[in-house]
């Protein structure tokens, strides 16, 4: 009899672990769930870099704001403001990343009034658009690790080909 008791105690022991497993690894699989790709965006950044206006080359100074929508680390909003002794650009966008990371949205760049759509993808720690308008199309490419983050920016189309790359650290939070 001991023994048909102690295994009655082995198996509720056991279902009581199944339990506890069933109930704790839904906890744990939701605590280690992926991220968005947008998850390591928010904050202000700082940081500067060189801009290529045709010929011309120039070390610039920017800050960025980046947030997220509702708190959902799939969609952000940039704000990336860059200036140099004689060029300066302002940059927004309005992005979301669907379940595939494919990414959509919209840009604007207002100093200069132009803006359109942008599409690409978020593989990791790499965002990667194209952005295109009437005026203005090209690429931006965006590589985020922890507090580090590097920009760089090429267009086409515009009388002078323009490219910016920029080293952005977050800022004291």
């Amino acid at each position: 009899m001991t023994s048909f008791a102690s295994s009655r105690f082995s198996l509720a022991r056991a279902a009581i672990l199944a339990c506890f497993l069933a109930i704790g690894g839904a906890g744990w699989q939701q605590a280690f769930a992926a991220a968005g790709p947008f998850a390591d965006f928010p904050g202000s950044w700082e940081g500067n870099g060189k801009i290529n206006i045709g010929p011309k080359s120039e070390r610039i100074r920017c800050k960025a704001t980046y947030s997220l929508k509702d708190n959902d680390e799939s969609y952000v909003l940039i704000q990336i403001t860059c200036a140099s002794d004689s060029y300066k650009f302002d940059l927004a966008g309005d992005f979301e990343a669907d379940s595939t990371n494919a990414i959509n949205g919209t840009w604007s760049e207002t100093s200069r009034g132009v803006g359109g759509s942008a599409s690409g993808t978020a593989k990791g720690d790499r965002f990667q658009l194209h952005f295109q308008s009437t005026a203005i199309t090209g690429n931006m490419v965006m590589t985020t690790k922890r507090n580090n983050q590097t920009v760089t920016i090429d267009t086409i189309g515009t009388k002078d080909k323009i490219s910016a790359s920029i080293t952005l650290r977050r800022a004291a939070r």
